[in-house]
């Protein structure tokens, strides 16, 4: 028998050191952001192929190796949301299957979070069920912004880091100089948000609407608690949906006296008659970020979409380095 050649391995690729190994990659949802914070962490978009077959069925290949690399995935659950979510897991177990080292979902829209709790008999808590799939799929970590509610952090069982789009929304509104501030509530649930808002605006007073829920997407506003009389009122959210709850709100500001109404939330949903309500001439500004993008035939005049590209930007780079992220917000 004649023996064998006698073969010496050589590695072929470098062992990766902690600066290179970390990866972005977008979902189709909001590429427009992930490309700004690519940006600003100074590197690319890694390349991703998706698609959809006729059946609806959705396709995703990561175009590069990712082996020993730390993946962080960019994928806001906006509408339309069941898409945007299958394939956000479907891009976490396509980089779970690619040897990622770890992977982080990015989600700077965390869909069916309203739907944190039972109300009902009968009834699906979605936002558990959510964090159920994303975990299973094979992410590591979960990035997100504004919860709708912040329990849903303890649906998890990997690390989950929670971060605001309020810095943003501040700096904004303090560049403005408005006078005479007064920052709302919109309900009794916001008010733990609206606080901390009022407390960054050199203590701003408080106040809050008391609303009654009839159903679904629809708000009835009851009373205002507090004084807004000849002062800017700031409504703040985590969210405008159909803008139910928000134009009501406004209405019965101007009502009690406000001389200007301003809108701040994180999330753009706009649904609905949200356009024509929102634009309907009860609010000086409606001030979003760019979490779910707006397309041009929801722009309005009164509409400042601000950026949150660099704070995401950011709290990725302080995750990829293991250094404080709740020290941003201090």
């Amino acid at each position: 028998m004649t023996p064998s050649a006698t073969v010496s391995l050589q590695p072929i690729i470098p062992t990766l050191s902690a600066s290179n190994r970390l990866r972005l990659f977008s979902g189709s949802a909001n590429i427009a952001l992930a490309r700004e914070v690519a940006r600003y962490l100074g590197i690319d978009l890694g390349p991703m192929l998706r698609k959809k077959f006729a059946d609806g069925e959705l396709y995703v290949q990561v175009q590069e190796s990712i082996r020993g690399c730390d993946v962080y995935l960019i994928q806001p659950c906006c509408n339309p949301v069941n898409d945007s979510f299958m394939e956000l897991l479907i891009m976490i177990d396509a980089c779970r299957r690619a040897s990622a080292r770890q992977i982080t979902a990015v989600i700077p829209y965390y869909g069916y979070a309203r739907a944190d709790r039972k109300t009902a008999g009968r009834e699906s808590i979605t936002a558990k069920l959510v964090a159920n799939l994303i975990a299973e799929a094979g992410a590591n970590r979960v990035l997100a912004m504004d919860l709708h509610s912040a329990q849903i952090q303890g649906y998890f069982d990997i690390p989950f880091d929670h971060v605001f789009g309020s810095p943003v929304v501040l700096d904004y509104l303090i560049s403005k100089n408005l006078p005479e501030l007064v920052v709302v509530s919109p309900d009794v649930g916001g008010v733990a948000r609206a606080r901390a808002f009022a407390k960054k605006l050199n203590d701003a007073p408080l106040a809050i609407i008391d609303k009654r829920r009839q159903t679904h997407n629809v708000a009835e506003v009851m009373n205002l608690i507090g004084d807004v009389q000849g002062k800017t009122a700031v409504l703040v959210d985590d969210m405008i949906d159909t803008a139910g709850t928000i134009n009501e709100g406004a209405r019965l500001l101007r009502k009690e006296g406000a001389k200007a109404v301003y809108a701040c939330a994180t999330h753009a949903v706009f649904s609905g008659q949200a356009i024509e309500r929102l634009s309907s001439g009860l609010f000086e500004e409606v001030i979003v970020t760019n979490t779910i993008p707006v397309p041009e035939q929801k722009q309005f005049k009164q509409l400042r979409v601000l950026s949150v590209a660099n704070l995401l930007g950011e709290t990725i780079w302080r995750i990829h380095e293991d250094s404080s992220v709740s020290s941003m917000f201090r």
